[in-house]
């Protein structure tokens, strides 16, 4: 477990106010994670109003239980990465083209403007942009029903 060296709090506000080990306050602090696709869990950057790192973490886990909830709370409210389950349809194999898909977050649209929007990030990793730049992930495809890696696989 890492050694923090510093206190994170919330302010009356809602604001995240990290208190350093020399006893310096930082209002307004917000976590970034440094690999937020490939290991969100590890790496989480603590970035003051004027875009400076005041902290760092080197695993979310290793904070105190308090301090992980305020931080997890705070980046939910700011992500937004579907991650596709399954491919229902498409309109067509042409671009731009209509997918209906099913998402950890429930059932939706995407229109996909060309191929360039589907980026390889692994093996098995893919990231979609939609039109309206909305990112949506394939965590792993070998987990995705034959259906959807059959339609995925002419977009390839």
């Amino acid at each position: 477990m890492s050694t923090l060296n510093f206190q994170l709090h919330c302010d009356n506000f809602g604001r995240l106010v990290l208190t350093d080990a020399q006893g310096i306050r930082h209002e307004g602090v917000t976590p970034v994670r440094a690999f937020p696709i490939a290991a969100p869990d590890e790496g989480l950057s603590l970035i003051n109003f004027e875009g400076h790192e005041v902290g760092w973490v080197d695993r979310v886990a290793d904070l105190p239980p308090a301090m992980r909830d305020i931080v997890e709370a705070d980046l939910r409210s700011r992500e937004f990465v579907p991650e596709i389950e399954r491919i229902l349809g498409v309109s067509g194999f042409a671009c731009p083209s209509t997918w209906q898909v099913q998402t950890n977050r429930g059932q939706t649209e995407l229109i996909l403007k060309g191929e360039e929007d589907i980026r390889r990030l692994s093996q098995t990793r893919l990231l979609i942009a939609d039109a309206n730049g909305i990112q949506f992930l394939v965590r792993d495809l070998t987990t995705l029903d034959k259906h959807s890696r059959k339609l995925l696989d002419r977009f390839l």
